[in-house]
């Protein structure tokens, strides 16, 4: 996966002029920002240097995730087409792009963000590669204030709860789900503490009455216990400036995740969810599977299981599968 052509093309163009030394030192300060979790009051895209590392990257594996993870919510519920969106924490506006892509009906948003460097990007990019959604850029802090902005019909925060202080977050939960209209979308980094984060978000969500859309297929406690770990994978391919400012010579890389998706409306039917990369060998497959009953399986397909062995031979990690 990779951003839109005109978007993947305006952040080129921001970039085009910022010396690649200086850009790969930023790039990685981002990264270990982003990896200690640090919350020590200084915002990760504080200047215009820093929100430039982001684009360069991080931009394109977040709206990776991102894009999966919206992806499977309009899998489990096809009759999904918000006007309206919400994001807090956007950034430069990674989510606005994917959900308008999903959605092109995508009308409004309303992208919440304490940095104006990454604020003035976004205006930027926006303007530079035609969104097509009227955006409404807004000036507050969801790891100090409580959230800000209208109730949407899509609610979204990604990469964000590891800024926030755990005492702090069964309240920031409330009041992201006080301004969901209709659905909302959490992602977070695809690690065990990352998991965690959206263990303890959905179990605030399914006490306040929420419907579980995804990965999820139930609304039973996860089955999973640790060391074991729920997330996903999406491979980014990677641009030259990308691989520039990464020092890397492959030309993708592998973005993990973890997400959940609630709604005020249950999804119509669930199929079970795809855990793990299939283990395929001659005439069989293997699947880790999240059922719907709320057990996690291992299953074994065979050429004798026929269109569920050729469905099992299609799927891949954290797709549905239905046979």
């Amino acid at each position: 996966m990779e951003l839109p052509a005109p978007l993947r093309q305006a952040v080129d163009g921001l970039l085009e002029q910022t010396p690649q030394q200086a850009l790969r030192q930023a790039a990685r300060t981002l990264s270990d920002r982003y990896r200690a979790e640090l919350r020590d009051d200084r915002l990760h895209m504080a200047g215009e240097l820093a929100v430039k590392a982001y684009l360069a990257a991080r931009m394109p594996a977040t709206y990776a995730a991102v894009r999966a993870s919206l992806d499977a919510l309009g899998q489990a519920r096809p009759d999904f087409s918000p006007e309206t969106l919400l994001d807090i924490g956007a950034g430069p506006g990674t989510v606005v792009w994917a959900a308008a892509e999903l959605w092109p009906g995508l009308a409004r948003a309303t992208l919440v963000e304490a940095s104006a460097a990454a604020r003035q990007t976004g205006e930027s990019l926006a303007q530079r590669a035609g969104l097509g959604v009227e955006a409404t850029w807004i000036d507050a802090d969801a790891t100090l204030d409580s959230p800000a902005g209208r109730p949407a019909e899509l609610v979204t925060a990604s990469y964000l709860l590891d800024e926030i202080a755990p005492a702090a977050r069964p309240g920031l939960i409330e009041r992201l789900w006080s301004l969901t209209l209709d659905t909302l979308l959490i992602v977070e980094p695809g690690t065990p503490a990352g998991w965690r984060r959206i263990l303890d978000t959905r179990r605030h969500l399914t006490e306040a009455g929420a419907h579980i859309l995804a990965p999820c297929p139930h609304q039973e406690p996860c089955p999973l216990a640790a060391p074991d770990w729920c997330h996903f994978s999406r491979r980014v391919a990677r641009s030259r400036i990308h691989r520039l400012t990464k020092d890397a010579d492959v030309p993708w890389e592998d973005e993990k995740f973890i997400f959940v998706a609630a709604s005020r409306r249950p999804a119509a039917s669930h199929a079970s969810r795809v855990l793990a990369p299939p283990k395929t060998g001659s005439g069989k497959v293997a699947l880790k599977l999240c059922r719907p009953d709320g057990r996690a399986e291992e299953k074994l397909l065979t050429r004798r299981d026929g269109p569920a062995f050729k469905a099992a031979r299609r799927a891949d990690w954290g797709d549905a599968f239905e046979p």
